[in-house]
């Protein structure tokens, strides 16, 4: 169960897809795959739900597949027999929470407030579906719910989009967010899975938020660092600032004391998460120093460094 929820944290979105016909299931779950996003929730919503599971799991091993819109044991267990690795409802169903608790499956009934959670603490859940999100408050409603529920994390959706994503990722409660802009009713009916695949690669690109932070040059000692910034300060005005293991020029420029990791030199690269940065990259076979991983006090990843160099240059990712 563990292993699952892990999963839909690090990939951070969770495309909510109607499927009306099963035969566009493997088209859209391969578009979701090429776009950066292997995870979807096909809503019993649609006639070809369980087949659809069914097809996607047997198909595309890759891809996390839960079921969602579950409103009773019946449509739980056909979603579990036909492979779903997951389930979630949209209220708090408590015959289908017990199901799924009984079967070690990871549920995540939906809750828009105290008396929901209220019940999914009696049940030991800690991590629910936040339904309607922007419909019930959206992030102000759930940031009122985070300090009598520490605990517990949410999944928002209902209302998520490219433009609201981040602000609701950027809390530490949320596991990730739901969301169907990326794979709309009208795309699937039209068989036009080339812009499913583009607006899930922008919707993963903007939850990244991939930024160039710094350039680290590699010098041989101190006083090349030091002159090697003040090169960059007489030329662009630059205020130098020394920072222990490199001296900056700015903040675009860091001259390294001596050489570290890199025939060149370095480059910080920001992510608005690193873990979930970490989890994206691995995905497309980059493998990472784990000895050169730094955690905030809160346990949360905040530095790491690639084991393959681009371009002569050692590349970390860092917290924005």
């Amino acid at each position: 169960m563990k292993e699952v929820s892990r999963r839909i944290y690090e990939l951070g979105i969770v495309p909510v897809v109607k499927l009306e016909r099963a035969q566009d299931a493997l088209p859209l779950g391969e578009a979701l795959c090429r776009g950066g996003l292997p995870v979807a929730e096909v809503t019993f919503r649609a006639a070809g739900a369980e087949e659809s599971i069914r097809t996607l799991s047997q198909s595309l091993p890759e891809l996390l597949v839960g079921a969602g819109t579950v409103h009773n044991v019946g449509q739980a267990e056909a979603a579990l027999e036909a492979g779903a690795k997951f389930i979630v409802t949209p209220g708090f169903n408590e015959k289908v929470v017990r199901l799924c608790l009984d079967r070690e499956v990871p549920v995540f009934p939906g809750c828009s407030g105290p008396t929901d959670l209220e019940r999914a603490l009696e049940f030991g859940l800690s991590e629910v579906k936040f339904f309607p999100a922007e419909a019930s408050g959206g992030l102000k409603t759930l940031k009122s719910l985070f300090a009598p529920y520490g605990g517990m994390r949410f999944m928002p959706t209902g209302g998520v989009s490219t433009e609201n994503l981040n602000a609701y990722l950027s809390c530490p409660q949320i596991l990730a967010v739901g969301g169907s802009w990326m794979v709309k009713d009208s795309l699937i009916e039209a068989g036009d899975f080339a812009e499913v695949e583009r607006l899930t690669r922008e919707a993963v690109e903007t939850m990244h938020g991939f930024t160039l932070r710094h350039v680290g040059i590699n010098c041989q000692n101190e006083a090349e660092a030091l002159e090697t910034a003040g090169r960059f300060a007489e030329a662009f005005g630059w205020p130098v600032r020394d920072a222990g293991g490199g001296v900056f020029a700015g903040a675009a420029v860091e001259a390294v004391k001596q050489p570290f990791l890199g025939r060149l030199g370095h480059l910080a690269v920001a992510a608005n998460n690193v873990d979930r940065a970490k989890a994206y990259l691995a995905a497309k076979g980059f493998t990472f120093r784990e000895e050169t991983a730094q955690y905030d006090g809160a346990g949360r990843l905040r530095l790491i460094y690639l084991e393959q160099e681009l371009g002569g240059f050692a590349v970390h990712l860092t917290q924005k």
